[in-house]
């Protein structure tokens, strides 16, 4: 355990140290703006867009989440690799027509384009405050990925734990986006190193892989759950389907997703990244695997936390060295995400909230302040997260971060390709969306721990009157009721003649690239 320990200490401790030199990496003249601080400068080629949003989208849940969804529910699991898969056709014209209209008009943030293109601060501050929240949940499970880690080697209390948050804080305060950055590849390189070796590894010493899918089997046919199984039955068909559009749909969302779009340093960049992005979902559906290789090795989570089974998994079949290299991965893994997402969700209160309502004549370096600091509050507020929130499965933590960011896809999404909607019945949509989306997870139960509320993501049609033991993903009900209350306010809008908001935006920003000349502030010097 001491060598696992040692190992898992080093690589940690290099990592934040690379975290604090990135400061100095592709230097720019000054970090005291978000456009430096929390954009990289917008300079970001090919190569290092790739790792930062490969490092961003796939986080401590890749690890431990979803590996342990498998493990307690069996298929289900899967959901992550369709969606992943459905994600990047269905986001390909979207982020590049947002990196272009941002380009023109040095946008930060999904609410800063809102804010252009409907004139509408609410609207802005509605999906500010969406960003804001949604993201907090999923920082929590970046922790839960550590803890786990922390756990299965022996380490117990919370003082490690902030420690290791304590370091996060601290450089990205220094670094800004380029730590993450400039971590992405040793995390990649970690996890892939891993991910090779368990799944040639391990199998071997579990008789292969029939014997491994024979295990699962035997333990999904001795429980009474309804939805569980190496298959899908009847019971969670609607809910993989309604859980895999709907997360490919609040995938890019995210505010930290656009983080990582908006660095890049033109639209062939962000082209050429959507085409070889699905890569990483390869390596998800080996990942995923690893919940099975666990009920075949016999592995017990510690205590009742099912996401310790991967670690202990790693703990069991792999010499102590390894094994250390192995959760050196995860606990990196989850430390790049982590610091992206604190500082998008940083900038959004910086741009939307700060200089539209508090300090409208902010300077860039007084901008850049605030968000350093936002960036610590943030990580405060996902730590608070897990301690109110109590699902059955840690994945549940995203999947509950996504009911809420869907509710600003009418606005973000729909309003790069068209204006048809009327702010006000945007806005209205946003109302009833969210609120319908809360509703639904607050009767949402946690069947494992009896907890009533807020445990999970899979909404039981039956409580809507049916008939039916059939589940459906509370996010995607949610947006149905959005769009269709956005819709009806609208009509209304226009029936009442109430007055548009003005469109600070032109069709042609919408195609614009790096060689735009009405942005020559924003173009940086350099390659990838």
């Amino acid at each position: 355990m001491s060598t696992e320990i040692v190992v898992f200490a080093v690589l940690f401790l290099v990592v934040s140290g690379m975290g604090f030199v990135a400061a100095r990496w592709r230097r720019a003249n000054d970090l005291a703006s978000l456009n430096e601080w929390g954009l990289g400068g917008r300079s970001f080629g090919s190569w290092i867009t790739w790792f930062l949003v490969g490092g961003d989208l796939y986080t401590a849940y890749t690890f431990v989440a979803v590996p342990a969804l498998l493990f307690g529910a069996g298929a289900t699991g899967f959901f992550a690799l369709p969606y992943t898969v459905v994600t990047y056709p269905l986001v390909f014209l979207v982020m590049i027509r947002l990196w272009s209209v941002s380009h023109v008009h040095g946008l930060v943030t999904p609410a800063d384009f809102v804010r252009a293109r409907f004139g509408s601060p609410t609207l802005a501050l509605l999906v500010a405050i969406t960003g804001i929240v949604a993201t907090m949940p999923y920082i929590a499970l970046q922790l839960v990925g550590i803890e786990a880690v922390l756990k299965t080697m022996g380490v117990r209390g919370d003082l490690p734990l902030i420690i290791a948050f304590a370091i996060l804080a601290a450089y990205t305060y220094q670094s800004g986006l380029r730590a993450p950055a400039l971590i992405a590849f040793v995390k990649d390189s970690l996890i892939y190193l891993v991910i090779l070796v368990a799944v040639i590894y391990i199998p071997s010493k579990l008789g292969g892989w029939g014997a491994i899918f024979d295990a699962a089997q035997a333990k999904f046919d001795a429980t009474p759950a309804p939805g569980d199984g190496i298959l899908l039955n009847s019971n969670n068909q609607l809910q993989y389907v309604t859980l895999a559009l709907g997360s490919a749909m609040a995938l890019f969302l995210y505010p930290h997703s656009v983080t990582g779009v908006l660095a890049a340093k033109g639209r062939d960049v962000i082209k050429r990244n959507m085409s070889a992005l699905p890569a990483y979902s390869l390596l998800l559906g080996l990942i995923a695997l690893l919940g099975y290789m666990a009920i075949a090795a016999g592995i017990k989570p510690i205590g009742t936390d099912v996401n310790t089974v991967v670690p202990q998994l790693f703990d069991t079949m792999f010499p102590d060295w390894f094994a250390g290299v192995a959760f050196a991965a995860i606990g990196i893994g989850a430390l790049v995400p982590a610091a992206i997402m604190s500082i998008a969700a940083a900038n959004l209160f910086t741009r939307n909230i700060y200089r539209e309502y508090i300090r409208p004549d902010a300077t860039d370096a007084q901008e850049a302040s605030v968000s350093k600091i936002a960036s610590l509050v943030v990580k405060v507020g996902a730590v608070l997260c897990i301690l109110l929130i109590d699902p059955q499965f840690s994945i549940d933590l995203q999947l509950i971060g996504g009911v809420i960011i869907l509710q600003t896809l009418p606005s973000v999404a729909l309003g790069l390709f068209g204006r048809w909607f009327h702010r006000a019945g945007l806005i209205a949509g946003w109302v009833a969306g969210m609120g319908a989306g809360l509703v639904m997870l607050y009767n949402i139960a946690n069947p494992a721990t009896k907890h009533a509320h807020f445990g999970g993501s899979a909404f039981p049609l039956e409580k809507l009157g049916l008939d039916t033991k059939m589940t459906v993903y509370a996010g995607f009900l949610a947006l149905a009721v959005n769009l269709i209350v956005a819709v009806l306010g609208t009509l209304l809008a226009r029936a009442v003649k109430m007055a548009e908001g003005p469109d600070a935006t032109r069709p042609e920003d919408y195609v614009a690239d790096r060689e735009d000349p009405r942005v020559p502030d924003l173009e940086v010097a350099g390659s990838s």
